[in-house]
């Protein structure tokens, strides 16, 4: 096991994706438990001091309107830092990384939500991310308007949190087509109880690790 893997956990706001990474990091700790690699873990957008920054810029409510390349630019610029300080260097080492959302994500919600085209956003993806794409992407697929719900009854919502329903259509929409696509990607069904969303988790996990 010298080969560093990258998985990543990505959904809808409500879909549990803290839970989940919860169940996922528990399962890889005890699988690397006998090698000499460790997990690192990390969120997008953040994961480094300058990435966290570029986080809180992007999620801030503001009464400027942001533009939608603009968002798609801080999301790239964050994920850049991140690859060059924390994932390809783990990766390189032999540890595997667990992501708190990826690349998928700014294809999925500025991609469909925000309706940006692949044209624009593929020529930024190439100049990041050099090829490199996650080994196992897990994806909590939920009805939007349930995860809404779920999200406002935790607390205050973000500036992406508070867009319209019909944004989140498109997003999920994007995600799922893009799942249909790639065989890297497993779709798991949010919307089932926790034991059974734990269940589905480890088997993927079972079968992809």
């Amino acid at each position: 096991m010298n080969k560093g893997r990258f998985i990543v956990v990505e959904g809808l706001e409500g879909a549990g994706k803290s839970t989940a990474i919860h169940t996922v990091a528990q399962y890889l700790q005890t699988l690397l438990a006998k090698t000499p690699h460790q997990l690192v873990q990390t969120r997008e957008p953040g994961g480094t001091p300058m990435a966290e920054e570029i986080r809180t810029l992007v999620k801030a409510s503001r009464q400027e309107t942001v533009a939608a390349t603009t968002e798609l630019l801080l999301m790239y610029a964050a994920r850049a830092q991140l690859l060059e300080n924390v994932i390809r260097p783990a990766l390189t080492r032999g540890d595997w990384v667990l992501a708190d959302r990826h690349d998928l994500s700014s294809r999925a919600y500025q991609g469909g939500g925000r309706q940006i085209s692949d044209a624009l956003i593929d020529p930024i993806r190439q100049v990041v991310l050099h090829g490199l794409q996650p080994d196992l992407t897990l994806y909590l697929d939920i009805e939007p308007a349930v995860g809404l719900a779920r999200a406002r009854a935790r607390g205050e919502l973000d500036r992406i949190e508070q867009e319209q329903l019909a944004f989140f259509q498109r997003t999920r929409q994007k995600y799922l087509d893009i799942a249909r696509q790639d065989s890297s990607i497993v779709v798991i069904d949010a919307s089932e109880s926790l034991e059974q969303v734990q269940q589905a988790l480890l088997q993927a996990l079972e079968q992809r690790c």
